[in-house]
């Protein structure tokens, strides 16, 4: 199996940032677009497990749209093969000082193109000194 093929990690690293962009807008459209239509979907979030994309979807559309900036760090995209790539990245919030997110997701190619199967979402105390 070939690790990190340029342009798969490219793709990949394409519809991360296109699902940043929608996260900090609030654009649920593509939220939704973008995790994979399947009741074996799954999302552990900062307060909630979401069984299927129908939970994540109900989630999303509930979900206020304030206070949803963030700035990301540490981005990190591993794709292994053609078929399958992990995006994991920290997150930091104004609102949440001292406070660093964590947030992991399991890509996978579909003929409809690359959609999450699998997302955690944690936070935690941001580390003294580094």
């Amino acid at each position: 199996m070939e690790v990190d093929l340029p342009d798969v990690v490219a793709e990949v690293t394409a519809q991360f940032q296109r699902y940043e962009q929608a996260l900090v807008s609030n654009d649920v459209a593509v939220l939704d677009e973008l995790f994979r239509k399947d009741a074996r979907t799954l999302r552990y979030g900062i307060g909630e497990n979401l069984y299927g994309y129908g939970e994540i979807a109900a989630f999303r559309a509930a979900r206020s749209p304030a206070g949803l900036m963030r700035r990301t760090a540490r981005t990190i995209i591993t794709a292994y093969g053609r078929d399958t790539a992990v995006a994991s990245t920290l997150f930091y919030r104004d609102s949440a000082p001292g406070k660093v997110g964590r947030q992991m997701q399991t890509w996978v190619r579909f003929p409809e193109g690359w959609r999450i199967v699998a997302a955690h979402v944690s936070i935690i105390d941001e580390a003294k000194g580094g």
